[in-house]
């Protein structure tokens, strides 16, 4: 008799919005702790880190925007199946 292979599970599909908030606040929180080291930063030739960190909570706010439409689409999707 030959085995049946298991069911296929459901890929994952969870909301997406957490996880862009997670990503701009660790920018924030990164951004705002490099701020207190500055002078240091700076004395070492890194002060761009700051920048670094500015460019990657404001690439948050587009990401947040898709991640949003993405979720908007997935309520839709389960509210139609």
């Amino acid at each position: 008799m030959p085995k049946q292979p298991p069911p296929r599970p459901e890929p994952l599909d969870p909301p997406m919005v957490p996880f862009a908030l997670a990503g701009m606040a660790a920018w924030a929180v990164v951004g705002l702790v490099l701020l207190l080291f500055r002078d240091r930063l700076a004395a070492a030739g890194h002060e761009n880190w700051l920048w670094i960190c500015l460019a990657g909570f404001l690439w948050g706010f587009p990401g947040l925007a898709v991640m949003m439409r993405h979720d908007a689409h997935r309520r839709r999707r389960r509210a139609a199946s």
